[in-house]
Formats: structure tokens, sequence, C-alpha cells
């Protein structure tokens, strides 16, 4: 064997091993495969939950179809279907992460601990904590919580809180939602605490809505943004400009009218300061 060919073929087997491992990009991945994955919930209403009529559906989803995928289709210069596997507190980051999912869209809070592992976009939610509680209860705020069980989601901004603030608290952490609610209808906890948007959503949906309370001011400041993966520039400025477009347009004020407006599944008025705050990535 020449030295030449030698040469030449252990070019060719280092960019054999090297190719396999170049992984891509999430905008190479959905240009390729025409779809973008996202985790998102199916029992938080009115976010993202599964209807009556066994429709997928909820205000974070409308977001995604109709503000990402026209922009990331634009980036990728194709069509884009929107795909969705359940995710939930414990389960979304990991989900991200392993590539099961290109984007969770759901109710995560944007937090710095949550930013070493993921990327979030810009802002297109803003609540905070509050309590549900039975109609009638002493449960009237943080403030009477001492020695009462309190329900929570594992892996939530809100039972991290609990635990290092108001270890007081006996803390009770359920899978998912619908576990937490069915505790407290039981009455195997005093109250379960939740971001307030979707403890009104859940008091909406449950079978005697005159029967709950949400009670409480925000202990908690819970901005939510769509979680990628770190490094992924390019995905991200494609989701981000997406959101801020719909900012712009009107287009997501349409969309939060017809979730959360007066005629929505859950109303639920903006006021002039969360509205400021979601403006300001667009400078207004």
């Amino acid at each position: 064997m020449t030295r030449r060919l030698a040469l030449a073929l252990l070019a060719a087997l280092a960019l054999s091993i090297a190719t396999p491992a170049l992984a891509d990009t999430t905008l190479e991945k959905i240009g390729r495969t025409g779809a973008l994955t996202i985790g998102t919930r199916t029992g938080s209403p009115p976010f993202a939950y599964i209807n009556k009529n066994n429709e997928w559906v909820g205000f974070s989803i409308d977001l995604v179809e109709q503000l990402v995928i026209p922009a990331v289709s634009k980036e990728v210069g194709k069509p884009v279907k929107l795909e969705k596997k359940e995710s939930t507190p414990p389960t979304r980051i990991p989900l991200l992460t392993s590539n099961a999912v290109d984007l969770i869209a759901g109710t995560m809070t944007d937090t710095p601990e949550r930013r070493q592992s993921v990327e979030f976009s810009v802002t297109f939610f803003y609540t905070g904590a509050q309590f549900l509680v039975k109609k009638g209860s002493p449960i009237r705020g943080i403030n009477d919580i001492a020695g009462k069980r309190i329900a929570s989601q594992q892996g939530s901004t809100n039972a991290r809180i609990l635990r290092e603030k108001y270890p007081q608290a006996q803390l009770r952490e359920f899978p998912d939602q619908p576990a937490a609610f069915q505790a407290l209808v039981q009455g195997q906890v005093d109250a379960y605490t939740n971001d307030g948007i979707q403890l009104f959503g859940l008091k909406a949906k449950a079978p005697n809505p005159n029967d709950w309370d949400v009670v409480g001011d925000f202990y908690s400041e819970e901005p939510y943004g769509m979680a990628l993966r770190k490094g992924d520039t390019k995905f991200k400025q494609a989701v981000d400009a997406g959101l801020k477009n719909g900012f712009e347009s009107g287009k997501y004020f349409e969309i939060y009218d017809k979730w959360f407006g007066p005629k929505g599944e859950l109303p639920y008025p903006m006021t002039p300061q969360v509205k400021a705050y979601l403006l300001k990535p667009i400078g207004k």
C-alpha cells in the first residue's frame, strides 16, 4: 500500500467516525422531518388539555400553531406540522434534553435554576402562586399554611418555594394536577397550590365550581416561557420571532382573548402591568 493511499484511507476512516457524531440542530431536524414536536400538558386547562371531544387543545398549543410554526416554517423553507407528546413537571426537561421533544409549551416557569439546564423563549404568560381550597377553609393565604397539608406538583417551582421558605407546612407532592386535585377533593390535603391561573382553570372545570375558592396574594412570580435545548440559538431566535410578531401584530392578544377573555374558556382579564411586562421584549 502506498503512503498516499494509506493517508487517504485514514482520512476517510476519520470522516466516517466523525460524521455520525454530528447531531442535527433543532432547525435541521425539523427541516428534515417536516415536524415540530412539543411537550405539553393533557390536564392543565386552558393552556393544554384534552377536551370533551377528545381533542388536544389549549392556549399554549394555539400559540405554537399560529405564531411559532409560521416562524419556524419560514426559517426552514417548508411547511411544518405540529406533533404533541405529553409532558409533566418531572418529565419535561428529560424529554427535552433527550431530544424526544423539540420544545416545551405548557406552564413552565422561567427560573435561573432551570436556565442551567435549558433555554427559555421570551415570556408568553405571567402569573403567581396561590391556593385552591374548599369554600369556608381557614386558609386564606401564605400566612395560614403552618401545620397544614399542602398539595403541589412534583418538580414545580411552587413546591420548591414551600420546601425552602415555608417548611412549617406539610408539603405533599403529586405527579400531576388531576392527582393533586383529587387528593384535595378526598380531604387528604387542606389546600392545593399552583400558579393562580391554573387554579382558576381547575376550579372552572370542577363538577361544582362554587365549592372551591382561589385564595391569597401571589407568593411567587411565575413568568411562563417555552423551553428549548441550551445552545440552540437559531431555533430560539425563530421561536422568539414568532412570539414577538404575535405581540407586535396583535395576534397574541386575539389568542389570549379566545381563552381568557369575557367569553373565553377561563375569563382572566390581562392587567396593564402584565401587558407591559409581555411587551418589554419588543420595546413597547
